[in-house]
């Protein structure tokens, strides 16, 4: 936010723009190490911090430097990764280390090492519109290079970061940004031609327009969510879409009237729950420096209830997807647990099978047990987690 309010308020060009923003990104990212290198040499602590983290080509760099500043970088330079403490490798906060390694084991630094780089760009065709070939052909034209996604059948993944916004073929809209694990959780809810779907925490609403998509712009497509401002966003990108099967409709909160009278009727139900969003911190460095236990121990409470609700939609027969962008546990395989023990009406589905039987290959390898478990350094997507149930 605060990047973007100062582009609005400079007249930068797209370098400059893209540099600043970047060195803002990497010192976010590598805040402890910088912050470990940055206690000695002259000059503001801040102006330190950003000669470390600045992206671009260090000649340019350098010739920015007074001859203190140079000597002082090239010692930085000269740490050996294997010479610093944990804290200033791995660059995340202490409580969120051992849960980590818990979980990944001799992956642990694979893992870091991924999540303090950079992520790179998804798209999902709308198949709706086009097909993915043809936009792949057309974005080529542009000059924009792409190479369809490992996993989901409606993504491409960009070479690097071009502007999109102009391109007819985004005007449109033939297709949309959105990260390859994201995607992967819309289609889990394998919504089809006729139903009545719930996304119920649709926020700007990536995961509904696959959604829609995927019943072909026919049945009734509800997106919930508590803000009407993250509803709004919606609009533009519906408009774009060619959907006009979705629903907006803005909550006060899980147990909402209008969430009520929809009770016993709905087929699928997608919650892509409130979380601590750290499977997205290739994209949101800063998450890690805002979150806290007791800031997890909240959300998982407000997840128990949003799943506890949104269940109550389902018709017999129908699906509940339950997903997160977070990495931990806690979030995730605890909140599922919990779940399927208090609702013995709900059977807890496969993952793996449910996508085989979607036409993906080698399925087992997106999945932890039962459920969906997407890792950065695995599979080049965010971190997620789904789990999915059926209504007995």
């Amino acid at each position: 936010m605060v990047v973007s309010r100062h582009f609005r308020e400079q007249r930068l060009g797209p370098r400059e723009r893209s540099t600043l923003a970047e060195t803002v990104y990497s010192v976010l990212r590598k805040k402890s190490l910088f912050a470990y290198l940055a206690q000695h040499g002259s000059g503001a602590p801040e102006r330190r911090l950003a000669i470390l983290g600045f992206a671009t080509e260090r000649d340019y760099l350098l010739g920015a430097l007074t001859d203190t500043e140079k000597d002082w970088l090239a010692r930085c330079d000269q740490v050996k990764p294997a010479d610093l403490m944990e804290l200033h490798r791995h660059n995340l906060p202490q409580w969120l280390v051992e849960p980590l390694k818990s979980q990944l084991g001799d992956d642990f630094w694979p893992m870091v090492e991924s999540l303090n780089s950079p992520a790179g760009l998804d798209l999902r065709v709308n198949t709706l519109k086009d097909k993915r070939d043809q936009v792949q052909k057309e974005l080529a034209k542009a000059g924009v290079k792409s190479a369809a996604t490992p996993y989901s059948p409606w993504g491409l993944r960009l070479a690097d970061k071009p502007q999109l916004g102009k391109l007819d073929v985004f005007t449109r809209g033939a297709f949309e940004v959105q990260d390859e694990g994201s995607q992967l959780l819309a289609l889990l809810a394998d919504a089809k031609r006729g139903e009545m779907v719930v996304d119920f925490c649709a926020g700007a609403g990536g995961k509904t327009l696959a959604l829609g998509a995927s019943m072909r712009n026919t049945g009734r497509l509800y997106a919930f969510d508590t803000s009407g401002h993250r509803l709004d966003a919606l609009k533009p990108r519906l408009a774009r879409s060619g959907l006009s099967n979705v629903h907006p409709v803005a909550i006060a909160h899980e147990r909402d009237d209008r969430i009520k009278r929809l009770a016993g009727k709905i087929d699928r139900v997608l919650v892509d729950a409130p979380c601590s969003g750290l499977g997205t911190l290739r994209r949101n460095p800063d998450l890690k420096w805002r979150q806290s236990p007791k800031v997890i121990e909240e959300l998982t409470l407000t997840q128990q209830a949003i799943l506890q609700s949104a269940a109550r939609l389902l018709k017999p027969g129908g699906r509940l997807v339950y997903a997160t962008c977070s990495l931990l546990q806690q979030e995730n395989e605890a909140i599922a647990e919990a779940f399927g023990a208090a609702n013995p009406g709900f059977t807890a589905l496969p993952v793996a099978g449910l996508l085989t039987q979607l036409g993906l290959e080698n399925a087992e390898s997106l999945c932890a047990g039962a459920h969906l478990r997407l890792w950065p350094h695995r599979h080049g997507t965010d971190g997620f987690f789904a789990a999915v149930w059926q209504k007995s």
